[in-house]
């Protein structure tokens, strides 16, 4: 078998895995591994009970052997609680040190809850252990094993003084509740975690930090970048040059899990969570990326619309038209029905149907003709897109099947979205069919003037 489908089989396998039990928390899941096996940091941010706690855990299991550390940060907390007490031995000899073993400085995965609560002396020391994965512990400098830090925040800060640490987070996750749809399976969810039955080793992170420098990154991504940097700057998102280059070093991380050698447009469905410095302006950049890099926002058409309902309008008006001396027909009419009663027969319905046909408007074959012509030039336009429309999703659905990172709720609303605009033009066709149908059985006169109708105004 192929080495990345197997690789991908993997990484599915252990998305599965932290995903189990977990609602609506596709996307929240597949940030957070993918982070990881970056070596960034993750920042939840939602209210309280919204799983975030237990997403850590579970991230935290699947990496094999790691060493985990959890804390609830208050603005009572001390460093000790974090880093270790310090060490009496060391005093003795007039050292500053903490006894770290079992605290956050040995740590790999590591879920620091109500992580901007803390004091200014905690932040000032995970500044340096998150950016440079160091701890100063007394006068040494010491390397710590840290994979991930897992923020969780029921609101992100508006103090400038933890700007800085707020940054230090390259992934912004935000966690609502689940959707009412979801109710119902909330309240019957089987309690439990999942066994840690795929994991990841710390051989296999290191090559992946490793192999991912070899993705290339194609000029359309370059350009897709360069235009959602101007977005984001209209926007007023200020976006630092080092978040950027870690941004492409995550996506380089997303193309290289899923076995391809150059990342590509659709690994921007990462930028959101990214560049969004705040969780109400996600979505603006989750549809920039639908609309301008996915290319699926939803089309209805609205030009094709007016021309069907104009087309629609005026086959009523012509179909009701009454004939020249049609007052004589329709006197005669309802005379025939008044002899007739309500029992019509076989001779009766002869000539009712005769009379009924008599007070029918008659149209030049130049008229139908002109019609027609008009029905059919909108038809042409409107199928015109419909095969390119048709291909593009058929590669969108082969591009998405090699995805492990894309969450299915996204993917559903990219070919959902194309589906739903094809479905649209089909039924606008469909409907314009019939009006030339319409067109085509009105009732002909060769004698009449064959003088063309204006064409009907459908608008731009």
């Amino acid at each position: 078998m192929n080495a990345a489908l197997t690789d991908r089989a993997r990484w599915r396998a252990l998305v599965a895995q932290l995903e189990q039990g977990l609602l609506e928390r596709d996307t929240a899941v597949r940030l957070a591994l993918l982070a990881a096996l970056a070596g960034e940091h993750v920042l939840l941010i939602g209210p309280p009970g919204t799983a975030k706690s237990e997403l850590a855990r579970r991230l935290h299991r699947a990496f094999g052997g790691a060493r985990y550390f959890e804390r609830l940060l208050t603005r009572f907390s001390t460093p000790e609680e974090l880093f270790g007490p310090l060490s009496l031995k060391a005093l003795e000899h007039d050292r500053y040190e903490r006894l770290v073993d079992g605290y956050l400085p040995t740590a790999s995965i590591a879920f620091l809850d109500e992580v901007f609560k803390a004091n200014s002396a905690i932040l000032n020391a995970l500044l340096t252990l998150l950016n440079e994965r160091e701890f100063d512990n007394g006068s040494a400098r010491v390397r710590t094993p840290l994979i991930c830090v897992v923020g969780a925040t029921n609101e992100v800060p508006a103090e400038e003084a933890l700007m800085a640490f707020h940054d230090r987070f390259l992934v912004r996750v935000p966690v609502a509740g689940v959707s009412d749809s979801a109710f119902n399976a909330l309240l019957t969810l089987q309690p439990g975690a999942p066994a840690a039955a795929v994991t990841v080793s710390n051989d296999e992170l290191r090559e992946t930090l490793a192999q991912r420098e070899h993705v290339a990154l194609p000029a359309e991504v370059l350009a897709a970048l360069a235009a959602l940097r101007a977005f984001a700057a209209a926007q007023g998102i200020t976006v630092s040059d080092r978040r950027w280059r870690q941004l492409v070093a995550l996506l380089r991380s997303a193309a290289h899990t899923e076995g391809r050698a150059a990342v590509d447009t659709l690994d921007l469905w990462l930028v959101p969570y990214v560049v969004a410095a705040q969780p109400a302006q996600v979505p603006a950049l989750h549809d920039w990326f639908v609309a301008e890099v996915a290319h699926a926002a939803l089309q209805e058409a609205p030009w094709l619309t007016r021309a069907v309902e104009a087309f629609e309008k005026q086959l009523e008006i012509e179909l009701s038209m009454p004939a020249d001396g049609a007052d004589d027909s329709a006197g005669k009419l309802a005379l025939a029905r008044a002899i007739g009663g309500a029992a019509e027969g076989g001779m009766l319905r002869m000539v009712t149907t005769s009379l009924e046909d008599a007070m029918r408007r008659r149209w030049s074959p130049v008229h139908v003709a002109a019609r027609l012509a008009q029905v059919d030039e909108v038809m042409g336009r409107a199928n015109q897109p419909l095969p390119a429309l048709r291909a593009a999703l058929a590669e969108l659905e082969r591009a998405l099947a090699g995805r492990v990172w894309l969450p299915p709720s996204l993917a559903a609303t990219l070919t959902g979205n194309r589906c739903r605009t094809i479905a649209t033009l089909e039924s606008l066709l469909t409907r314009l069919a019939q009006v030339r149908e319409g067109f085509a059985a009105l009732p002909v006169d060769e004698a009449l003037p064959q003088q063309t109708p204006e064409p009907i105004a459908i608008g731009a």
